[in-house]
């Protein structure tokens, strides 16, 4: 923004509304404390089952790995939102260089966000789901009927996504490709 334009009660504005990504910069902090959160209860749970092991059934150890994985899952999706979101709509990041950067750092955008989360979200309803099924005998039907109504809801939520998303990228295609 040139010094020009940055006088102008237009540019000022401009740059008021342009200054107010930062206050995403509390949320992105939030979510690395949860991340921090979902870190004590995975371990916790992990040192339960350690700490049980010779006293838990299989169907129980299936169902304690099952919620490991979901924390995990969860964990995944709290990092994508929170370097995501900070690269898409905040800040660089600049970890170009970085040994580690995730690979799909490089194309992040809201469109790829979108999909990648969506995609996180069936991966976490189907742990549900699962654990749903293994328990289904404790469980009122009613229950794992809208589980399953959830996870479909979910698929179809993604795909519709998916599908907008490949329409925009096909309208925005250069001509004669």
């Amino acid at each position: 923004m040139s010094a020009d334009f940055a006088r102008t009660p237009k540019g000022r504005l401009a740059g008021v509304i342009f200054w107010s990504r930062w206050l995403l910069l509390p949320i992105y902090l939030g979510l690395i404390v949860v991340q921090g959160v979902y870190a004590w209860k995975f371990l916790s749970q992990l040192y339960k089952l350690l700490a049980n092991l010779t006293s838990l059934t299989e169907i129980e150890i299936m169902l304690t790995v099952l919620g490991l994985i979901d924390v995990v899952m969860i964990a995944n999706l709290l990092l994508m939102v929170t370097v995501g979101g900070y690269e898409t709509f905040v800040s660089r990041l600049r970890v170009e260089q970085h040994p580690d950067q995730p690979e799909w750092l490089d194309h992040v955008n809201a469109s790829v966000l979108k999909v990648k989360l969506s995609m996180a979200i069936i991966s976490i309803s189907s742990i549900h789901l699962l654990q749903t099924f293994i328990n289904a005998g404790q469980l009122p039907e009613h229950t794992i009927k809208w589980q399953l109504f959830l996870h479909l809801a979910f698929l179809v939520s993604a795909a519709a996504i998916a599908y907008t998303d490949k329409l925009l990228q096909h309208a925005h295609a250069p001509e004669g490709h």
